[in-house]
């Protein structure tokens, strides 16, 4: 090859050169047709210039390249390496190319050329001649980098992950090997790259097809859209420039538990339009109401009285939710489930997914409401109640609970009976039903009454035996007897006494002794075994009056109380001194005690 710039150096032609080298080569018949040298475009051998060249052979790994120079340069045969095809595809001996000039002269004094650099600085060439920014621009997506991922759109340029899409997808790495529409954001000739965005393209088209969709939409009409993104609550929907509401209350007439159930990602959907705010640019949707409610005739297909059987759904702590069909579930409150058995949480008697027999107690429509009931199905077993348990039968149960006034008896499952605090004994003050028994105690009672329409059951423990007071209490104690007997309560008013078991007294603070006392518990202690003088046997209130006064004096003189009655029935009795050592027998009456002070109720 012959660089032309030679020839204007030595003020030659291209047809006398060429007459004179094939002189110079012995050809006699020159035909211009056929020349002799291959003349080159005018070339100044500018270091960074794209150069023609031609490939005189491939030796090896190197192909051999001819510009016209006084020296070929050589290229490694790897810059002919196709990255779609992932392999070289070497050129042809005597193929033409284009090559770029990197040095004159290298340390063995080559020159340097690339063919790569030169390809890739022509493709640059030639998209910024063809493209600007804010163009529209497609590409193969060649590989992930970090921050986001090459588009080969002629040459790579760089698409941010933010910009891949309007809602950065999972993994950006999926979109390799895809080809995509990009809008070119920046270039930057300097350092020849380019920024694309796949983000901005999406949403000016969103832009303008949202604009258009809100001109035409209307609440009622059917639309077709695209799942977009689901979330506990629901599903976005994109209709094609904006996303609608489907709520997960709004997917189904019967229970969604998760919007999951019913649709999935790019799911293609037929939705129905509930609601449109033009100005805030939201819509909601429905897929159920595409049709018909079946709450519609629900009174009709479920009266009142009738029974079901359905499956249970869902168990909380104050019911169960049975579905009766899809779409219609009712409640069964927890006092609804049983007639008789103390249930603290539904799930005692009904699990997710069983089948049960319900029947209808109440419907609501306007709300979307229906009552059911489980107990409703089964005898109630309180309608016999009065039956199995007239007045006066013995029965035999276990303490369930105690409370300040009485003890409730499981006489069976469900069936509880109160044994109330006074019907507890005869003869004892009961101050707590744990003062008499236990929780989980076996106790035999009598039947008191029955309220049926209250569902109540009155007990008496006491009536199992006949009341002492009014047989041999009276009799066994007479007012002037001295008996012994063991302090069971301390109060600020007196002092009780146990004469037998179950059998008290009271023992008043001012007849605890002669002197003045201010508290009880300075003169007698609890548990203390102590004698005291009966003042008096009282069948009508049950009460037995007491008193540990001093028998006798230090001159040895017998004092007696006479129970001398009083129109207000013996409240101030006078003192006889009958006689004794030093008094001579006589009757000494003495003046009128101080009235005692009225004795606390109970006694």
């Amino acid at each position: 090859m012959v660089n032309r710039n030679l020839l204007r150096q030595f003020d030659l032609s291209e047809e006398d050169l060429e007459q004179e080298l094939a002189e110079a080569m012995g050809i006699e018949n020159y035909d211009p047709a056929h020349p002799v040298v291959t003349f080159m475009e005018g070339e100044d051998f500018d270091v960074n210039n794209i150069i023609k060249g031609r490939v005189l052979n491939i030796v090896g790994d190197d192909v051999v390249v001819d510009v016209g120079y006084k020296s070929e340069g050589v290229i490694p045969l790897e810059e002919w390496k196709d990255e779609g095809l992932d392999k070289v595809v070497p050129p042809k001996v005597g193929d033409d190319i284009m090559v770029l000039l990197e040095s004159v002269e290298d340390e063995s004094g080559a020159i340097v050329l690339s063919y790569r650099k030169a390809k890739r600085q022509k493709e640059w060439e030639d998209i910024i001649a063809k493209h600007k920014e804010g163009d529209v621009v497609s590409g193969a997506v060649t590989r992930k980098i970090k921050g986001g991922l090459l588009v080969n759109i002629g040459v790579n340029v760089f698409l941010p992950a933010s910009q891949v899409d309007i809602r950065r997808p999972p993994d950006i790495g999926d979109y390799i090997g895809r080809n995509i529409d990009c809008k070119i954001l920046k270039i930057d000739e300097a350092r020849r790259n380019i920024v694309v965005s796949r983000r901005k393209l999406i949403e000016d088209d969103r832009a303008e097809r949202k604009s258009k969709l809100l001109g035409e939409i209307e609440v009622g009409q059917i639309r077709k859209g695209i799942v977009k993104n689901i979330a506990e609550f629901g599903a976005f929907v994109d209709l094609g420039g904006i996303d609608g509401l489907l709520h997960i209350t709004d997917m189904s007439w019967g229970r969604v538990n998760n919007p999951h159930e019913v649709v999935k990602i790019d799911q293609e959907l037929e939705v129905y339009i509930i609601n449109v705010d033009k100005e805030k640019e939201k819509i909601a949707l429905g897929l159920k109401q595409k049709s018909k409610s079946p709450w519609e005739d629900v009174a009709a297909k479920y009266p009142i009285a009738s029974r079901h059987t359905g499956e249970v759904v869902n168990v909380m702590s104050y019911g169960a939710f049975v579905k009766l069909e899809p779409g219609i579930e009712g409640l069964v409150h927890i006092s609804e489930m049983s007639w008789t058995k103390r249930i603290n949480h539904p799930n005692e008697l009904v699990s997710s997914g069983d089948s049960i027999e319900v029947q209808v107690l109440n419907i609501n429509k306007d709300k979307q409401e229906i009552s059911l009931g489980i107990k409703q199905v089964q005898a109630n077993p309180w309608d016999k109640v009065a039956e199995r348990y007239p007045p006066n039968m013995q029965v035999e149960g276990i303490v369930r609970n105690l409370t300040n006034y009485g003890a409730f008896i499981e006489i069976e499952e469900g069936i509880d009976g109160l044994l109330h605090v006074s019907d507890m004994s005869w003869v004892r003050k009961v101050g707590h039903p744990s003062d008499v028994l236990n929780k989980g105690d076996k106790v035999k009672c009598i039947v008191l009454s029955v309220d049926q329409e209250k569902r109540r059951i009155a007990l008496g423990l006491k009536q199992m035996a006949n009341d002492p007071w009014e047989g041999d209490i009276p009799g066994r104690y007479h007012p002037g007897d001295t008996v012994k007997g063991k302090v069971t309560k301390i109060t600020n008013f007196g002092v009780f006494v146990e004469l037998e078991p179950g059998l008290e007294g009271l023992l008043h603070i001012s007849e605890l002794t002669d002197g003045k006392v201010d508290k009880p518990d300075a003169v007698v202690k609890q548990d203390q075994e102590i004698e005291v003088r009966v003042l008096r046997v009282d069948p009508a209130e049950r009460k037995i009056g007491l008193s540990r006064k001093k028998v006798s004096d230090e001159e040895g003189v017998i004092l007696e109380e006479a129970a001398v009655p009083t129109e207000d029935n013996g409240a101030a009795p006078k003192r006889e001194l009958r006689g004794g050592k030093g008094a001579g027998g006589d009757l000494i009456t003495m003046p009128e005690a101080e009235p005692k002070p009225a004795e606390e109720p109970g006694a």
